[in-house]
């Protein structure tokens, strides 16, 4: 690895004392060669109309020491080799050097191809063509340079952005290309919502901008940042990252020659617009492209508003190239692809397996890459943080919450287009977005070692260390505290597989591979103050501890659970909880799962030593929707509650102890796995009663949600 650091605008701030300027740009990219290729899609395309002219926006900062570039083009990606050779042609010209410059493409889906994926080749003529008006991006707003002054805005976008990728369930799985079962999560599987069991991760709703204006006043420059993946339109567009720049233009200065707005891709790698959990018909979706960069302006104009500006002291910028390994076919995957190649021929593949067997001999010849990663800080205040990648949802705000900087972006596809990054717990459940290819082929632990040297640039540039964001206890959650549990895990965390106890006693619980985070959580202003309340998603696997101190038979648990399974995949009972030996058999020890009864009303079960499962008598547990469980064992009698009503009751005689080993979103017997969303799981080494039960409840309702 190799870190190229600004060193004295770093590390000694107080040497840079000039003023503070900057100045925008905009240069025109539509090709004027047509037809074009244009990639975006998994077969090859070439486009002979320009719907609306395309472009590349610039934005360049200097401190009187230091001087750096943004460009964020209107491309659906860019390689590496393409932007080095454009900035070293810059740097030759105008003396900036090749790390000071970061050049973002937005990801529309209706821009030339210069850069190969999939099915579709890099257009040659356009790429050259590029290359050299990137130079003149890169270039032009150093030549109008004036005192200028910083602000930050940003706004919850949420509306305008949803999951795209949703976890299928294990009986409704999907073949991926090579002919494997192996689809356990996919992008618009909710499409049937019956085949589904929720979303795969967090959006990240916030749209967020960086203002530059004049000493004066007068506007010079704005880069916005959103997480939305495309919206999509025909014939050669900039798609509604050009509609909202230029509409925000029209907003702030109109009669401007040198003001200019611009859109940069935040991580968007498992975004649309589309919301299923609303609506599972995303053709029924009738908001066209116009209306939705409307809304996106209006936005953005309140958020613009509110904005207040100072002149920033020094800025910085450092950056990072690491070499990766791509995953590789093995022995057998590439004799299957090369027979399906050389039955290709000359012509280009038209089918997945014909395109995917292409890119593993792609794959296989080339073994690795190298990665751009890199970091700026303007001012005290403000950071920008990139990934070459279509970045999760999670990454950026894995990056935003680490980050030292009070207001940090992140711009994904910079300075490259690596392909897809997905978290290694998401590689586990398959998915378009983990298909080995030139646009999904980076290594497993890709993803946490380019947020780790993102957050790592963020410390450097800042002089700073990394920051811990994350909500602090909700009155809820203090006050389950209050009650001593013997252990307590809030589910908030960004990976496994540790979940760490938030109790007096360190009972870290494990989480098992095939469980993702950073879900939505119940009651989130009761539980975490001043932010989002955290759960995590169960596809497939367990979360499960042990707790020394709890050795006799008396015991509480509560917790919060959010069924994802349809009905008809609830005829056998999935387990919630379970206290007892791990590869034991159902039955031995204490569980509670959900099922369906023979009318189709979703209800709690009990099953434990010595007595038949039983579906309880309860108010019909809706799906998609938190509840709160609750257990009671004390002695030989146990007691089940639902939102904070006991529901149920039983006596068994008991031969012997527990042991000290609970399971959640499954069992000791390792089958019937919980698939939903767990949180806020407390195990307390006595009996609670009634009250107890009740005011958890009351302290932290779904409804509040």
């Amino acid at each position: 690895m190799r870190a190229l650091v600004c060193v004295l605008s770093c590390i000694f701030p107080a040497l840079a004392t000039a003023e503070f300027t900057a100045a925008s740009a905009l240069t025109d990219v539509t090709p004027k060669q047509l037809p074009v290729l244009v990639n975006g899609g998994m077969t090859s395309r070439s486009i002979d109309v320009v719907k609306r002219p395309i472009h590349a926006r610039s934005l360049a900062f200097s401190d009187g020491s230091e001087t750096l570039v943004i460009v964020v083009v209107d491309s659906c990606m860019m390689p590496r080799e393409l932007l080095d050779k454009a900035k070293e042609m810059a740097s030759e010209k105008g003396g900036i050097p090749r790390e000071h410059i970061l050049i973002s493409a937005t990801h529309t889906h209706t821009a030339p191809s210069c850069m190969g994926a999939l099915g579709t080749d890099a257009d040659p003529v356009y790429s050259l063509f590029l290359t050299k008006k990137l130079v003149e991006a890169i270039l032009a707003p150093l030549e109008k340079m004036q005192p200028a002054r910083l602000g930050w805005g940003e706004i919850d976008a949420g509306d305008f952005t949803a999951l795209r990728r949703w976890v299928i369930h294990p009986d409704h799985m999907q073949e991926d290309p090579f002919g494997n079962r192996t689809v356990r999560a996919n992008m618009h599987a909710a499409t049937n919502y019956d085949h589904v069991t929720g979303k795969s991760g967090p959006e990240d709703p916030m749209l967020t901008m960086i203002s530059v204006e004049s000493v004066e006043g007068e506007p010079i420059g704005l880069l916005a940042n959103f997480s939305m993946h495309y919206f999509g339109d025909k014939d050669i567009s900039p798609d509604y990252f050009g509609l909202f720049s230029d509409g925000l233009k029209e907003k702030i200065a109109p009669d401007s020659d040198t003001f200019v707005a611009m859109m940069s891709h935040g991580c968007s790698g498992d975004i649309w617009r589309h919301d299923y959990e609303k609506s599972n018909d995303r053709a029924g979706n009738k908001t066209t492209i116009e209306d939705y960069s409307e809304g996106m302006i209006d936005l953005a104009m309140k958020a613009y508003g509110a904005i207040s500006y100072k002149r920033p002291g020094t800025i910085a910028m450092a950056e990072t190239r690491m070499t990766l390994d791509y995953r590789v076919p093995d022995q057998q995957r590439l004799e299957w692809a090369q027979r399906i190649v050389a039955e290709m021929g000359d012509r280009l593949p038209k089918t997945k397996p014909e395109i995917y067997a292409r890119e593993q001999i792609i794959l296989h010849e080339k073994q690795r890459t190298e990665i751009v990663v890199q970091a700026l800080r303007l001012g005290e205040d403000i950071a920008i943080a990139t990934t070459p990648n279509e970045t999760y949802a999670i990454s950026g705000l894995k990056i935003k919450n680490a980050s030292p900087a009070p207001h940090t972006m992140v711009i994904e596809l910079a300075n490259g287009g690596d392909g897809y990054i997905p978290p290694p717990e998401q590689h586990l459940l398959g998915g378009y977005n983990t298909w080995a290819a030139r646009s999904a082929g980076l290594e497993v632990q890709a993803e946490p070692k380019i947020v780790g040297a993102a957050i790592s640039l963020l410390e450097n540039v800042t002089g700073k260390r990394r920051t811990d964001r994350r909500p602090a206890h909700g009155p809820a959650a203090k006050h389950i505290l209050s009650l001593n549990p013997k252990a307590y895990w809030r589910l908030d965390e960004f990976s496994g597989p540790r979940a760490i106890d938030a109790s007096r006693f360190g009972n870290d619980a494990i989480y098992e591979p095939q469980v993702l985070f950073y879900l939505p959580g119940p009651a989130s202003g009761q539980f975490s103050e001043g932010g989002l309340n955290r759960s995590a998603h169960f596809a497939g696997d367990r979360l499960s501890a042990r707790i020394p101190e709890l050795t006799g038979n008396d015991y509480t648990v509560s917790l919060w659970f959010w069924s994802g399974s349809a009905n008809a995949s609830l005829d056998e009972p999935e387990w919630i909880f379970s206290r007892g030996h791990d590869f034991a058999g159902s039955g031995l020890f204490d569980q509670i799962g959900i099922v369906v009864t023979e009318d189709r009303k979703r209800t709690l079960v009990y099953n434990g030593p010595g007595f038949e499962a039983s579906p309880l008598e309860a108010d019909s547990i809706e799906r998609w929707k938190w509840n709160h469980l609750a257990f009671i064992r004390h002695g030989d009698s146990t007691y089940l509650y639902l939102n904070g009503k006991r529901i149920g009751g039983f006596v068994i005689d008991l031969d012997g102890s527990f042991p000290a080993t609970f399971f959640f979103a499954g069992d000791g017997a390792r089958g019937n796995r919980f698939e939903g969303r767990l949180d806020e799981i407390v195990v307390f080494d006595r009996a609670l009663d009634d009250e107890n039960i009740a005011e958890i409840y009351r302290k932290s309702p779904a409804e509040k949600e």
